[in-house]
Formats: structure tokens, sequence, C-alpha cells
């Protein structure tokens, strides 16, 4: 996941978080409120009933004076609010003035209401007055307000991601530029582009400002390398050659015995392998150091044909049947040296790992829009852990057989300089398929 989604994510989980809090915290919020605003309308209600209060009108509520628990009751049409006003008994204490919420039932309708209990001493009489005001208004309100806040609170998240994303988008432009521009498209530190980045972040100018400063170093140490792989390309193989001349001009000698012309005769063999080791590790590094062109146009055709001509007499050695099926015409563009030496690597690992009367099986095709070419053997076959370590140098899928290992290694730098994919199947003693993906 890029950086600038998980930022964006992780900024949204906030909000989230806050609007779940808010969620949770509301009802109590919104209650604490309203019910302060209805305590302030009961308090005025009762401050105004007392004030105006006096024996007559207390006759006029209760008439029936010969018991002490008497009440009057009025209430509002709707049911929303009503006043009760009860003698207690003399002995009656609570606090003067209380809040509470009861459900009541007036005229057979039960609502809940917020009552405004005071009890007070008039005449040597005492009395409790109940003011209520019904809750169901209050409780429609707050549902409407929670669902109308929480709506809010979504569009707000989901516009604020959206700005998120695109501001975040907009920091980071400079720094994909500079995977895109300068380190995903280079292949090699002479193609670097030191052109600085557009930036008006710091942070990015400095990332660009050392990348060029390492790319420097880089292409210093690669230019090192390139000399060095030239010295040794001359310091190994000059003196190899004047061995090998002197050998020679020591088998001329007729004085030796076959003891010594044996000896010679090995000398010269090793120092053959030797200097075949050193071409080939000199070739494995001018492939993966791009001292090679690749603006060639190949044609498989004419590559795999060539390589059963000039192979067929160690196919006719083993007696393997060697079947050419590649039937697309395609072309790619390539150095057409290097695409010979790896088909040619794969084919002879497919002659020399193979049975006697085995066979080999060219194909090509397409696989999810992708030419490929296939070359499968009924040789000896692999286990998983020789194909997980074949194609590293001096590795020998038999110590019996002649080589020196690099065979497939040059083929995977081969395929890495031309973005080939190299896949392998192989089974014990069935045989072993290479997949050259284009």
């Amino acid at each position: 996941m890029k950086i600038k989604h998980q930022l964006a994510i992780f900024n949204a989980l906030t909000r989230l978080l806050v609007i779940l809090i808010l969620w949770l915290m509301l009802p109590i919020l919104v209650e604490n409120v309203l019910y302060r605003h209805i305590n302030n309308g009961l308090i005025e209600k009762k401050k105004k009933f007392i004030e105006h209060l006096n024996q007559q009108e207390i006759n006029d509520f209760i008439e029936n004076e010969g018991d002490s628990t008497e009440t009057y009751s009025q209430f509002s049409t709707l049911h929303s609010e009503f006043l009760v006003l009860s003698k207690m008994p003399a002995r009656y204490h609570q606090k003067r003035t209380m809040f509470k919420n009861e459900y009541r039932i007036i005229e057979g309708e039960e609502n809940e209401y917020r009552i405004l209990k005071y009890h007070f001493v008039y005449g040597n009489q005492s009395y409790q007055l109940e003011i209520g005001s019904s809750l169901s208004e209050v409780n429609d309100l707050t549902f409407i307000i929670r669902f109308f806040i929480i709506i809010v609170l979504v569009v707000i998240l989901l516009v604020t991601f959206l700005a998120d994303t695109v501001y975040i988008e907009y920091l980071l432009k400079p720094f994909y530029k500079i995977i895109d521009t300068k380190i995903r498209r280079v292949n090699e530190p002479e193609a670097f582009d030191h052109t600085p980045i557009n930036a008006k972040s710091r942070d990015f100018k400095e990332l660009d400002l050392v990348l060029n400063q390492m790319m420097d170093r880089i292409a210093d140490v690669f230019k090192k390398e390139k000399q060095f792989i030239s010295n040794v390309s001359h310091e190994l193989l000059t003196p190899i050659a004047l061995l090998k001349n002197k050998f020679e001009n020591l088998l001329q000698n007729e004085s030796l015995d076959d003891n010594a012309i044996d000896k010679i005769a090995g000398s010269l063999k090793t120092l053959d392998m030797l200097k075949k080791i050193i071409n080939n590790l000199l070739l494995i590094s001018r492939i993966e150091n791009h001292q090679y062109e690749s603006n060639e146009r190949i044609n498989f055709q004419h590559i795999i044909n060539e390589l059963q001509e000039g192979l067929q007499d160690r196919i006719e050695d083993k007696g393997i049947r060697f079947s050419n099926e590649t039937k697309h015409d395609f072309v790619f563009t390539g150095n057409k040296t290097l695409i010979h030496i790896l088909i040619y690597n794969l084919v002879t690992n497919a002659i020399k790992y193979n049975t006697t009367n085995g066979e080999i099986i060219v194909s090509d095709g397409f696989l999810q829009d992708r030419y490929f070419i296939s070359i499968a053997d009924s040789g000896i076959g692999l286990n998983e852990s020789q194909v997980e370590n074949i194609f590293n140098r001096f590795t020998r899928v038999n110590s019996e057989q002649e080589g020196q290992g690099l065979g497939l290694a040059i083929a995977k730098s081969i395929a890495v300089f031309h973005h080939i994919e190299i896949k392998v199947s192989s089974v014990i003693n069935e045989g072993t398929v290479f997949t050259l993906l284009f």
C-alpha cells in the first residue's frame, strides 16, 4: 500500500474515532442542554404559581379539605404539561425543589415527563407542587439531532478523506517523480538524470540532493569497476596465453617421455579451463554492467535452427531426439550474441543432463499476452533445493559432469539484461523445463 493511502486512511480512522466519541457523548450533551432548558422553564412556572398563590386559590384547587392527601390536577389539551397540587402530612419533609423523570398516566395515556417537585408550607399546611413537562418531543428531537449530526459527520469524513488523499498525493508528487525518473528508469549510473526535482518541500529537495550525490559516488565506483575488469582481462589472460604457448612449445621437444607429455597436456587442459572461467566471469560482469548494446532485431527460429545444426554431433552421440516445434515468427529487440548464448547454454544444459536416447523439445507460444520459448528435456531432473540454487555461480547439478557451473549463471544475467523472466519446473528422473517469458 502506498504511503499516500496509508496517511489518508490514518487520518480517516482518527476522524472516525472522534466521530464515535462524539456519537457516544451526544445523548449526554443533548440531554443536559435540553434538561437545563426544561428545568428553567419549570422553575419559571413554579415561581409564577407561587407568586400568585393565596388561600382562595388553594381552596379553588383543593375543594375537599377533609382529607390531608387530596390533590388537584391541571394539564394541557395535548398532555404535554401538567400541574398537581397535593396536601402533605405535617411531618413530611423533603428537599424544597427537586427534578425527576417519571412516567405518568394521564387520562389513560402513559408518557414520560420531566417533573419539578416543590414542597412548601402555607397557612400551617404542607403542600407539594408538581409541575411536569412531556419528554416525548425531547426524545424525538434528540433522535433527529443525532441522525442529522451523524449524516453531517459521515459527509465530513468522506470529504476530508478525499481532500487528504488529493493533498497528500500533491505533497508526495516529487517523491514519486524521484522514484520514476531517477531510480526506476535508471539501469546504469551514466543514464542518471541529475536535474533537480521541482519540490516545495525541503525534505524532498534534500532527498534529491543526497540521491544525486550517492549516484555520483556509484558512478565513480562503476567506472573503477569497469577499469578493473579491463585490467583483469589483460593481466590474467596474457600470462595464461604465455604459459599455454610455452607448454605447447615443450610438447615439440622430442626428448620428453610419455609421462612428461601427459603432465604438460594436463597443464594445458587446466589453462584452457582457467581461461574459460575467466572469460565467463568477465562476460557476466560486462552483462551486469550493461556494456552491451541491445538494439538488434532477433528472430528466434533462426537462432534455434542454427543451434540445432551446430550441436547435431553432440545430439547424435547421445541418441537424443531433438524436436523444434517453434511456430511463431516473433521478433525481439536485444543483443543477438547474448540471446544466442542464452539459448545455447540452456540447450547444451539439456543435452548434458539428458539420458541416452532421451528427448529435447523446443516450443514457443503466448502466455497471457507474453511470448515464451520452452526448452524441455527428459533428463535426470532436479529437486527443489537444486531448482532454487541452479542459477548461482559455480553451482553444478552433477559433480561427475564437466563444466564450471557458470552456464546458467550467464543465462540468468543475459535474461535480466533483456528483462526476460526464466521459470524452471523439474521432476526427478523425468526431466526439466526451462521457460523464457519475453
